[in-house]
C-alpha cells in the first residue's frame, strides 16, 4: 500500500471535488485507457485498474474520510483491498459503462452478469473477543464448480457445441432502420452454447452446492455493525467468471460487568462511605487482568477514575481507549449496635463543626457590617 499514488492526483482532481466532477473525471480516464481500446496494452490496464480503484474511495464517503486522514494504510486496516480484476470494476460501476460502446459490450455484460453472488454472514463475539480479536471458523452453505464437469455443465466425455442461432455471441441481431438492435440470445440464454448432455451431478448448472468451511480472521476493536469483506468467498462464478465475495456482518454480545462506549469502556465499583471519605486502595478486573487502584480521600458518589490505555484497541490505528471506573458509595445496612453507638458520634461531631462554621460565617459578616 506505501508504494500506491495519491488517488486525487490519479484523477486529476482537487480534494473538495464534487460527486459529479468525480465521475465526470473518471468517465474520461475509464474511456480513455478501456481494454477493449487498448487490447494487449499493460501500461493502459493498470492506468484503467488505478484510476477505477481512485474513484471508489474518493466517490463513497465512508471511505474517502478514511483516506483523507489515514491514507493507503487506514484504508488497509478497515478491510479495503481494492478489485480482484477488471469483472469487479465493470460490476461496480455498470452505470458509467454501460452505452461507452454504442448498445454496450455484449461480452463484458455477459461476464459482469455471470459474476458469482456476494454472501453475507452474521457472526457474533463475545465481548473480550472483539476487544482483542480471534480467528474464527464458520461454515458456509454456497455454489461451487461441479467437481464432475469442471464446470463445463456436460457430461464427461461430452462438450458444449456452439448455439447455431446466435453463432457462439450470446446475442441475436436484427435491424431495426439505421439502427442494430441486439437482444439475449433465448436458445442459449445468452451463454454462447448448447448443452446436448448435461452433467448428471449439477443437472448441467456446472455449479453445485457445498458446505465450506472459512477461517475469519477478525481484528481486535470491531463493534456491533463492523462489517468484514473476503475476496472471492462469495458464490463461484458461472463460465469462469470470477467470485462473489463474502460479507461478515459482526455483533457483539454485552459484558456482565464492562460497558463499551466507542473505545473506551466503563465499569462501576461499589465502596463503602468509609472507604470514600478515609480513601483506600483497591483490585479491579480490567480487560488485561487485576489492577490496583488508588481510591483519593473525599470521593464522591459519581467520580471517576480513568486508567489510560486500558480500553479497547483502535481499529484503524494504534493506541487503545481508557478504562473509566465509575464510584457507587454502598449505605451501610444491619448495624450493630457499636457501629450505631460510633456514628452518632460522628453525627454530632459534624453538627458540631457545622455550627461553629456557620457562626464563624456570621461573626465575619456582623465584622463586615460594622466596618
Amino acid at each position: 500500500m506505501a508504494n500506491k499514488r495519491d488517488y486525487y492526483e490519479i484523477l486529476g482532481v482537487a480534494r473538495n471535488a464534487t460527486p459529479e466532477e468525480l465521475k465526470t473525471v473518471y468517465r474520461k480516464l475509464a474511456l480513455k485507457y478501456h481494454p477493449d481500446r487498448n487490447p494487449d496494452d499493460k501500461e493502459s490496464e493498470e492506468k484503467f485498474k488505478e484510476a477505477a480503484e481512485a474513484y471508489e474511495v474518493l466517490h463513497d464517503p465512508q471511505k474517502k474520510a478514511i483516506y483523507d486522514q489515514y491514507g493507503h494504510q487506514g484504508l488497509e486496516g478497515s478491510g479495503f483491498s481494492g478489485f480482484g480484476g477488471f469483472e469487479d470494476i465493470f460490476s461496480s460501476f455498470s452505470d458509467i459503462f454501460e452505452g461507452f460502446f454504442g448498445f454496450g459490450n455484449g461480452r463484458r455484460s455477459q461476464s459482469r452478469s455471470q459474476r458469482g453472488a456476494d454472501l453475507r454472514y452474521d457472526l457474533t463475539l463475545s465481548f473480550m473477543e472483539a476487544a482483542f480479536g480471534i480467528e474464527k471458523e464458520i461454515n458456509l452453505e454456497k455454489k461451487e464448480v461441479c467437481s464432475v464437469c469442471k464446470g463445463t455443465r456436460s457430461e464427461p466425455g461430452s462438450h458444449p457445441e456452439t448455439c447455431r442461432h446466435c453463432r457462439g455471441s450470446g446475442q441475436l441481431s436484427r435491424n431495426q432502420g439505421f439502427f442494430t438492435v441486439r437482444t439475449t440470445c433465448h436458445y442459449c440464454r445468452g451463454a454462447g452454447q448448447t448443452i446436448p448432455n448435461p452433467c448428471k451431478n449439477c443437472r448441467g448448472a456446472g455449479q453445485v452446492i457445498v458446505n465450506k468451511k472459512v477461517s475469519v480472521k477478525i481484528p481486535a476493536g470491531v463493534d456491533s455493525g463492523s462489517r468484514l469483506r473476503l475476496t472471492g468467498e462469495g458464490e463461484t462464478g458461472a463460465h469462469g467468471a470470477s467470485s462473489g465475495d463474502l460479507y461478515v456482518f459482526v455483533q457483539v454480545e454485552p459484558h456482565e460487568f464492562f460497558e463499551r462506549h466507542e473505545n473506551d469502556v466503563y465499569c462501576r465499583i461499589p465502596i463503602s462511605f468509609v472507604q470514600a471519605a478515609l480513601g483506600d486502595k483497591l483490585t479491579v478486573s480490567t480487560l488485561n487482568g487485576k489492577k490496583s487502584v488508588e481510591i483519593p480521600k473525599g470521593t464522591q458518589p459519581g467520580d471517576l477514575i480513568r486508567l489510560q490505555s486500558e480500553g479497547i484497541p483502535h481499529l484503524r490505528h494504534n493506541g487503545r481507549g481508557d478504562l473509566i471506573i465509575q464510584i457507587a458509595i454502598k449505605t451501610p445496612t444491619n448495624l450493630t449496635k457499636k457501629q450505631e453507638s460510633l456514628l452518632q458520634e460522628f453525627a454530632k461531631l459534624e453538627t458540631n463543626k457545622l455550627s461553629n462554621k456557620l457562626r464563624n460565617i456570621l461573626k465575619s459578616g456582623s465584622g463586615s457590617s460594622a466596618n
